[in-house]
């Protein structure tokens, strides 16, 4: 349902976007650009080239290091380095030795994995604060994870938005919060994305910016397509089913905050402020009939599970039985293509190794099957696209430009939405498949 916001918008930077001093006056000017970006969400600063260390990756091992040998003194002193020489690089009159010190002493004494890490958000915060003028606030005192660890969206709802409006302007570093006995609990890796949505949410703002190293979300894998087109416009529904499909720019559970109030997201690279760079939204009319697909995405690694069985389609209970089976061993399923007589269920390969010939045998017997068999070697395209439903042909156009190439399609899941169609094709012709769709539908 769509809100009334407020003219505020949120920016997350992330750890590309904040690696060294130069990249700190980039964010500067950014900010500063706009008087609407009033909450500014950084993550730990990343690599500055290919083969540097991310912050993040460092204060793991510092946490190893103390947990191994009862000390990170050596690395935990490379970590100080990186911010002070930021620090001084940007003319700060900044001292966070005592912090330092602090810090340093609770990872040495078993302070938790997940402080140990959150540290590079809280000190990047800390500077950038600074730097730019702002409060600083910290997100373990308003962003909050229950008992089990999982995120209390009502309750930080609530206490964020709150502070947020006693405040003009405030840095809070991105990817943690804290547990009801006040210990520092993190996100998944790329929770800073998370982060700045909570904020988004809590704040009613206009517009939550993703300020990355790229310029918006590519219309496929550029390690398949070179140079692929930006997508101008995404909704939300779109962008979830290329994201699970491999598609990465934004983490994905950084969606459903600003989903639920009806907030766009736009995807912006730093290095090219200029660039208008992709825009999520919850919904849009604008359809570009010149493509008519928005994206495509896939991955490999998965196998098919054929169940034969004559009259299937008239037995009660025959899904059901075969699910059960799978539920047993922990296997979840992709999709479940099925025919009359037969039912297909796609897993993921890695499930299923080491249990192969359980899982026939099993499946076998709970539904009295006339034959059983599993296939590897299976790649799986998503063809995504809010304009294919108004575009006739187009399942017809995919599978004609396939079969030209000489390409087998072994699956096909289409739901009723028309909003994406999932290919599935033998591995070795997976990066020939995108390239060929890609190449028909792109002009």
């Amino acid at each position: 349902m769509q809100t009334t916001h407020n003219g505020t918008v949120v920016a997350k930077f992330g750890g590309s976007s904040l690696a060294d001093a130069a990249q700190f006056r980039k964010v500067k000017a950014i900010v500063r650009a706009n008087p609407h970006r009033r909450f500014v969400i950084p993550s730990a600063p990343g690599k500055r080239h290919a083969r540097d260390t991310k912050i993040t990756d460092m204060l793991y091992d510092c946490f190893d290091e103390a947990a191994k040998i009862g000390d990170c003194n050596k690395t935990f002193a490379a970590i100080e380095e990186r911010f002070n020489g930021i620090i001084s690089e940007l003319g700060l009159r900044l001292d966070l030795s005592k912090s330092f010190a602090e810090t340093k002493a609770a990872i040495n004494r078993g302070a938790g994995k997940d402080f140990a890490a959150s540290r590079g958000e809280y000190y990047c915060g800390k500077v950038l604060a600074a730097f730019l003028d702002f409060d600083f606030l910290d997100p373990a005192e308003v962003i909050f994870f229950d008992a089990r660890g999982r995120f209390d969206s009502e309750k930080t709802n609530y206490v964020l938005g709150d502070r947020l409006t006693d405040m003009t302007n405030a840095v809070i570093p991105g990817f943690y919060g804290s547990m009801s006995d006040g210990s520092v609990k993190t996100f998944s890796r790329g929770g800073s994305d998370i982060t700045g949505s909570i904020v988004a949410r809590a704040a009613n703002a206009d517009l939550y910016e993703n300020w990355t190293d790229v310029s918006g979300f590519l219309m496929a894998d550029p390690r398949i397509i070179s140079n692929p087109l930006t997508i101008q416009e995404i909704t939300y529904r779109e962008l979830r089913e290329l994201s699970y499909m491999g598609a990465t720019v934004l983490h994905e559970d950084a969606v459903f905050p600003v989903r639920a109030a009806g907030i766009p997201i736009n995807i912006r690279n730093t290095n090219a402020p200029e660039g208008a760079g992709t825009l999520i939204l919850p919904s849009t009319e604008n359809m570009d009939m010149r493509h008519v697909i928005t994206g495509i995405a896939g991955k490999k690694g998965f196998s098919i599970i054929t169940i034969e069985k004559a009259m299937m389609n008239s037995e009660i209970g025959f899904g059901r039985r075969v699910l059960s089976v799978l539920e047993k061993y922990k296997i979840s399923f992709e999709h479940m293509p099925s025919g009359i007589d037969s039912l297909c269920v796609i897993v993921g390969e890695k499930e299923i190794s080491g249990h192969e010939a359980d899982l026939i045998h099993d499946l076998e017997e709970a539904a009295a099957a006339d034959s059983v068999k599993i296939e590897n070697d299976l790649a799986l395209i998503a063809v995504v696209g809010r304009a294919m439903k108004s575009a006739v042909g187009t399942a017809a156009k995919v599978f004609k430009c396939l079969a030209n190439e000489g390409i087998n399609i072994r699956m096909i899941d289409q739901g009723s939405s028309e909003l994406n169609i999932i290919l599935g094709v033998d591995s070795p012709h997976f990066e020939l498949a995108i390239r060929t769709i890609y190449a028909h539908f792109v002009k």
